[in-house]
């Protein structure tokens, strides 16, 4: 589509699921990927998922590259003048439910999305970014999340982490529950404010800057000692991870509205999941130092953002 580096973008999404897949083997070498390559009405994708890991109870990688007729209505729902174009989008999308209660869940993106039609010049954005889903919190933990989130866009624009900071405090927010789905980190979406080599540029160090971000908190986390009730917590917590990807996600709404496949979209979703009525967690336990110190926006990085 005109001018846009396709294939450049597409070879490092590639790469891009590859190093991320070498890093869950590097991190839990008792689990296996299996790998499932699927077609789409042009193009298709990689899905390769995670399973029976010591460390990682289930971790999903997914690689796409599709064109479609036309723009599912998530994608238009804020930009309705590109209604009825066509669309090709690419991207990697990840998301890992450790089997540590005290190893936090995380999610990760980056995609470009283009539009064109016969009357009009194609459109193109990147989006993507970040966010950590802890059950159990430790500010040591956010805080070098954030860190390393401004890292990767300090090079890009002195007011880039702070916006993208608020945006995903903002989207990871569950409505009807009034709480955010984890410490946030960075969201981002509609991004084409750069020239289409910076834009690029950015959405690398984003990628990259994933690894750095978490990482260090398997490696400080996967082996701290935990029972029954710390498991059940998870799982509890889960429930609120299903809720938002479900009900609110615009990744999943715009798979599933273009008709993608349903098992690459659905692999977010964690093995094992409960929902208990009215669960209310112990005055002063850790289960209620989550909700009340860490499932609400903070300034995680004080002075230094």
């Amino acid at each position: 589509m005109d001018n846009i580096k396709t294939e450049e973008v597409c070879s490092y999404f590639k790469n891009l699921q590859n190093s991320l897949c070498a890093e869950i083997e590097a991190l839990d070498p008792e689990g296996s990927f299996r790998e499932d390559c699927w077609n789409y009405e042009v193009g298709g994708g990689l899905s390769r998922i995670f399973e029976e890991g010591k460390v990682f109870e289930k971790a999903g990688i997914n690689f796409s590259d599709i064109e479609g007729k036309t723009l599912p209505p998530s994608a238009t729902a804020l930009r309705p003048e590109l209604k009825g174009r066509g669309f090709r989008a690419m991207g990697v999308s990840l998301v890992f439910h450790p089997l540590n209660p005290f190893v936090p869940t995380t999610h990760m993106n980056v995609r470009l999305v283009m539009t064109k039609n016969d009357k009009s010049p194609s459109v193109w954005w990147f989006g993507g970014g970040f966010d950590l889903t802890p059950y159990y919190g430790f500010e040591e933990d956010a805080v070098a999340w954030h860190q390393v989130a401004k890292e990767a866009c300090d090079p890009f624009g002195s007011d880039l982490y702070q916006r993208f900071k608020e945006n995903c405090d903002r989207y990871f927010f569950l409505e009807h529950r009034k709480e955010t789905r984890g410490v946030g980190g960075l969201f981002f979406d509609d991004f084409n404010e750069l020239d289409f080599d910076q834009s690029f540029a950015f959405v690398r160090s984003v990628g990259d800057h994933f690894k750095l971000a978490y990482h260090p908190i398997v490696v400080r986390r996967k082996d701290h000692l935990y029972g029954e009730s710390e498991r059940h917590f998870q799982l509890y917590r889960r429930g609120r991870y299903v809720e938002f990807n479900l009900v609110y996600d615009r990744g999943t709404l715009f798979g599933l509205q273009s008709g993608g496949r349903t098992e690459s979209i659905l692999m977010s979703l964690p093995p094992l999941v409960r929902w208990e009525y009215n669960w209310q967690p112990e005055k002063g336990s850790k289960e209620a130092d989550l909700h009340d110190k860490f499932l609400k926006p903070r300034d995680w990085l004080g002075d230094q953002s």
